[in-house]
């Protein structure tokens, strides 16, 4: 029984993202979902209270992806720095692939920045614990030499996080597949703006 009510649920949220997408979450009505997803308006209400429910709930489904993504990232066994340059990368594809995908929402993320705030604190929550992990181990491995990692891990976060609007929106075009792109990330990241005199 509870596989085919997480089944009806999800099909539901399927359902609202695509319409979600296709004509925007202000367009879109319970009863546009009900339709389309084939249900009764009953239905609907047993599993969400109102269009903000579902919309917060597609949002969650997409944050979903995004985590997976992390995590197979965080299960590589490479070392602390390339895993942190990889993350950076693969965070910000992930973001700009959900966004895309959703069309519409696209406005909507923007516009709504504090609902989607709002759902967002949870994966920022992780991805700070994430983040935390690879800093630990690459300290534990001598390769990093931070006195805070908790703090580092927060402002590293948070720096991540202000690159995704340029990323979504075209006009910062990151490349893992590039040298020169993982180079600027990776020189920002482990060297700093100094200028270092080589020995």
């Amino acid at each position: 029984m509870a596989s085919a009510i997480s089944k009806t649920r999800k099909n539901l949220i399927d359902v609202a993202q695509q319409l979600f997408a296709r004509k925007g979450v202000e367009n879109t009505t319970m009863n546009d979902i009900a339709e389309a997803s084939q249900r009764g308006r009953r239905t609907l209400y047993t599993y969400f209270n109102s269009k903000y429910d579902i919309y917060k709930a597609v949002i969650e489904s997409e944050l979903n992806v995004l985590y997976n993504r992390l995590e197979e990232v965080i299960k590589r066994d490479i070392p602390a720095d390339e895993k942190l340059i990889l993350l950076a990368f693969t965070r910000l594809n992930a973001v700009k692939e959900v966004v895309t995908r959703n069309g519409t929402l696209r406005a909507n993320f923007f516009r709504d920045i504090w609902q989607v705030e709002n759902v967002r604190k949870e994966f920022d929550r992780k991805e700070i614990s994430y983040l935390e992990g690879i800093i630990q181990d690459g300290c534990n491995k001598g390769i990093f030499g931070l006195k805070n990692v908790k703090q580092t891990a927060v402002i590293l976060h948070y720096a991540f996080k202000g690159l995704e609007v340029p990323t979504i929106r075209g006009t910062l075009g990151l490349d893992y597949n590039k040298k020169e792109d993982r180079e600027i990330i990776s020189d920002i990241l482990f060297k700093g703006l100094y200028m270092r005199s080589e020995k």
